[in-house]
């Protein structure tokens, strides 16, 4: 289902030496790891769909759009080469108008071992944009003016982003210095409580911080969009109402379909919808399972969606699949050795899957979204509304 745009046929690095410059590791192929998703759709409803994946501004609030290692037991010397593969290949067979790429979080280890540091943000930030300005198919965005400037080209915008402001540590020009680097969204902490509020994981969430409210006038003040997806419910309903500018979870769901800390109560979802912010629906394996569908796959995620749409309303609603090229599940298992990644345990039982089928890449993600949608009868404007247009409103609000 998707739609080849302009890509010249560029791959990420290719300006240095394998095995010289950076270590020589093999990756996970864009195309063809999984089967591909049938969603049963009727000749009418697959050239509608594709209608509208190729005519309309579609952004993915959250992904992590690179080739991963085909073997994820050398993710950790991956990581430590500081390079990350991006797959412009993938991103032009994906239709999407601009992706939220989140850089390699805590994982960036050049220099450091636990990740979150300052100087392996910068250094994370610098190797990427080196790439990218070494190819014409993606470029960074700045503003609303760019991913409208990417759907006219027929190319892609890439939104640099982070899952938390960790690595400014408890300087608050650092944001100033990130927005210069080409930041234009992040989250206010990842699971882990930092010197802005507390992540889902702490027992005990202490909301945000004194600090946490400087960081946030300083963001609203140069516009950079604030996520609270891995943020503590406390943090979270405090940032809403902090911020002066409305407020993402770019990629989280509903507590109340899935029970986990992972997702979100009702009461952060009305907050955020209430101050004008939206959700984005998660598919990374193992988060947005429900009741009615516990082997995760794409309906799973699609019982999040209905949900948000039915408790917020549909223009506060979008999808942020936070899905990447290569085995997720194993690279959850070697993430799962770092304590700053380990999620709260489930407290309903579900069964394990290898893949989320229907939202396996940022390829297929939000062009099967779209089809689901066509299949279940949503309106042109209602499904334009949660693949772009509502992340179109927050941003020119926010930026």
């Amino acid at each position: 289902m998707g739609v080849t745009m302009t890509y010249d046929g560029y791959q990420a690095f290719s300006f240095l030496r394998p095995g010289v410059d950076y270590p020589r590791i093999d990756l996970a192929p864009t195309f063809g790891r999984v089967p591909a998703y049938d969603l049963g759709l009727t000749p009418d409803q697959a050239e509608r769909a594709a209608r509208l994946l190729r005519e309309n501004i579609v952004i993915s609030l959250h992904e992590h759009p690179q080739n991963f290692p085909a073997d994820m037991g050398r993710l950790g010397e991956y990581n430590r080469a500081g390079r990350q593969f991006t797959s412009y290949e993938g991103l032009a067979a994906s239709g999407l108008t601009a992706v939220f790429d989140n850089l390699m979080d805590g994982t960036g280890c050049i220099v450091s071992h636990t990740g979150w540091s300052w100087e392996d943000t910068v250094y994370d930030i610098g190797m990427r944009r080196a790439d990218l300005a070494k190819q014409s198919y993606a470029h960074v965005v700045q503003d609303l003016r760019d991913i409208e400037r990417a759907h006219r080209d027929g190319t892609v915008g890439i939104v640099l982003s982070l899952e938390a402001a960790t690595p400014i540590e408890n300087q608050v020009d650092r944001i100033d210095i990130l927005y210069g680097l080409g930041i234009r969204q992040m989250g206010i902490a990842y699971s882990e409580a930092n010197t802005l509020g507390g992540g889902l994981k702490e027992r005990r969430d202490g909301g945000l911080t004194a600090f946490g409210r400087r960081a946030v006038e300083r963001m609203n003040r140069l516009g950079i969009a604030i996520d609270v997806s891995h943020s503590g419910d406390r943090t979270c309903l405090d940032t809403i109402a902090e911020s002066a500018a409305p407020v993402l979870i770019t990629h989280a769901g509903a507590r109340a379909v899935w029970p986990t800390s992972r997702m979100k109560p009702d009461e952060v979802l009305v907050a955020c919808a209430e101050r004008g912010g939206l959700i984005g629906i998660e598919a990374a394996p193992h988060t947005t399972i429900s009741a009615a569908h516990p082997r995760h796959d794409i309906n799973s995620v699609m019982d999040h969606f209905r949900y948000c749409v039915d408790l917020m309303g549909i223009d506060h609603v979008t999808f942020g699949p936070d899905t990447l090229y290569g085995d997720h599940v194993a690279l959850h298992r070697e993430l799962a050795r770092s304590p700053g990644f380990t999620e709260p345990p489930l407290v309903a039982p579900f069964e394990p899957v290898e893949y989320v089928a229907g939202v396996e890449n940022p390829t297929e993600g939000l062009a099967n979204i779209i089809g689901w949608l066509v299949r279940e009868g949503y309106a042109d404007a209602d499904i334009t509304a949660v693949t772009g247009g509502n992340v179109l409103r927050v941003l020119d609000q926010t930026w």
